[in-house]
């Protein structure tokens, strides 16, 4: 029932973005969760199993939950928060891919009072009217259904929310763009930590340019499909055997 191709190349793609965050260091410990709307089955998504490292997870070790939470298909179990906030997001009909990280320089402007991604660098731009914050929303550790529905309401019609204290969701339409926007979000986050280290102040791209700019690098979308074909050619020289189900 969920072995037809386009559900095979899922996981391979959900796969690849999991190990190539693990070698970009965006992921912690065993913890922090991708997933994916199975395709053909909209109230269902594949999410990574509790416990693996993220280098280490193939394709066959992704779990299918269906929109309860219950397990449909997989010899393995979940992470609790796994399931409360990306199953709230997914039941918002949101984006098919929700990927959510702490990775930290993204996770350390959540830390900063009146902590936002600033117009200050072109990469960030890409970003421009598609960024929400999560300011004092915090309520602890996301063991709750009540809390991944509140995640995507405060998510709302864009496609990445800053959670104060926690981290960082990005939704997109596919794992090649959800994963391209996840690089370029920390990378712009970066960029503007080291900026900021500076203590001088940063100089802004003026306001009337910035949709022009956005625009443009959102006409150049097919970037983001040719950079995730480009990691996932890295992969297949470099561990091979790593998109097989076993």
């Amino acid at each position: 029932m969920f072995n037809d191709a386009a559900i095979i190349q899922a996981r391979i793609d959900l796969t690849a973005a999991l190990r190539w965050a693990a070698r970009l260091g965006l992921n912690e410990g065993v913890c922090n969760h991708f997933s994916l709307t199975l395709p053909g089955h909209p109230d269902h998504f594949l999410i990574n199993p509790q416990g693996f490292h993220w280098s280490e997870i193939t394709p066959g070790d992704l779990v299918i939950l269906d929109g309860k939470g219950a397990i449909v298909a997989s010899k393995h179990q979940v992470e609790p928060t796994a399931f409360f906030i990306h199953g709230g997001i997914h039941r918002g009909n949101r984006k098919a891919c929700v990927l959510h990280t702490h990775m930290p320089y993204t996770t350390a402007l959540t830390l900063l009072e009146n902590g936002e991604l600033l117009w200050a660098n072109q990469n960030a731009l890409r970003f421009y009217g598609r960024v929400a914050y999560d300011h004092g929303g915090y309520g602890g550790v996301a063991l709750a259904k009540e809390e991944g529905d509140r995640m995507c309401k405060a998510l709302g019609n864009a496609d990445v929310l800053f959670l104060e204290h926690h981290g960082v969701v990005v939704s997109g339409e596919s794992v090649a763009y959800a994963f391209d926007d996840l690089y370029y979000l920390e990378r712009s986050c970066m960029v503007q930590v080291l900026a900021q280290s500076t203590g001088q102040k940063l100089k802004m791209i003026p306001e009337n340019l910035c949709q022009d700019v956005a625009d443009q690098i959102g006409g150049e979308r097919q970037q983001s499909i040719l950079h995730f074909e480009a990691l996932k050619r890295i992969l297949d020289r470099e561990e091979p055997g790593w998109s097989m189900h076993g």
